[in-house]
């Protein structure tokens, strides 16, 4: 077991089924609604005879009703991809209180998230796979369904270091191209970019018919920014120091932190994408538990 997964978490979530809200197309069967027609329990649609068709679908009933032959279909149920992208930027080293020792950062959160999420899949018998977003991808592994694949992804979810300047948008165009059939695609990320940029990034995935959630992880203090004395603020991407006054600045900094979030939120909205916005004192597997009953079928 890697030391940033709590077995107690995962034994409490094991009750719950991570759920694709789209059709999924995926290689053998499993839980997720796909949109091709096959075999299961759920009824889709009548469809005419055609020449060829299995007689074995054939409905008698509608038959001695009506004089024709009608075919019916049932809802195929296939596995799911799914796809973490995790953003490994320098801002990622940030943590509760402003903190940047090991263990509290954005992205042991971060970590702990996608390993919850990625032994949960696993366990259902869907594909998990890994992206990297820094500067563009800076490590992939493609989706499989296997014990030793999960751990070569929990494995690197352990050792990622972050650093430079964000690339997500770009990596995102990336991951639309690279991900060949349709997925589940979670991003991790603090979303320290242009919303412009980030939207047609999304849009690009949307269009590619993925699934897409999005985990937005901020810090209290960056929202309330309650500091009462002079402060040298440091860019964790590189850009250089700023010495401020809070006193000056605090009005016109939270106003345009709240016009930030308002820009996401349309954003997710309008792209039809399901957003979480985090805080990190909260506990990880409370977040993760509304995630997985907001995706129960029907809800």
């Amino acid at each position: 077991m890697h030391e940033y997964l709590e077995p107690r978490v995962i034994a409490r979530l094991q009750g719950l089924a991570l759920d694709a809200r789209l059709p999924m197309i995926g290689s053998v069967s499993g839980r997720h609604r796909s949109p091709t027609r096959g075999s299961s329990l759920e009824f889709s649609e009548y469809r005419k005879y055609v020449p060829g068709d299995d007689t074995r679908r054939l409905d008698w009933r509608a038959w001695g009703r009506s004089d024709r032959f009608y075919i019916k279909e049932f809802e195929a149920d296939t596995n799911l991809r799914l796809c973490l992208v995790v953003d490994v930027s320098g801002s990622m080293n940030f943590g509760r209180g402003g903190d940047r020792d090991a263990g509290t950062t954005r992205l042991d959160y971060a970590r702990r998230l996608g390993g919850t999420l990625g032994c949960l899949a696993a366990g259902q018998g869907d594909a998990v796979g890994l992206y990297c977003a820094g500067q563009g991808f800076q490590k992939q592994i493609r989706p499989r369904r296997s014990a030793s694949h999960l751990k070569l992804v929990l494995d690197e979810l352990g050792s990622l270091k972050a650093g430079g300047p964000t690339g997500l948008p770009a990596a995102l165009h990336e991951a639309a191209e690279r991900i060949a059939q349709r997925a589940l695609v979670i991003v991790i990320s603090d979303l320290l970019m242009d919303p412009a940029e980030l939207k047609h990034a999304i849009q690009h995935l949307r269009f590619r018919r993925h699934d897409v959630a999005v985990f937005h992880l901020l810090e209290q203090n960056e929202i309330d920014f309650q500091f009462d004395r002079p402060m040298r603020f440091l860019d964790l991407e590189g850009a250089p120091a700023l010495l401020a006054d809070p006193a000056i600045i605090s009005l016109q900094y939270r106003e345009a932190v709240q016009n930030w979030l308002a820009e996401l939120d349309r954003l997710f909205r309008d792209t039809a994408v399901e957003y979480h916005r985090v805080m990190l004192h909260e506990h990880y597997g409370d977040v993760l538990v509304r995630f997985l009953l907001g995706r129960q079928r029907g809800r």
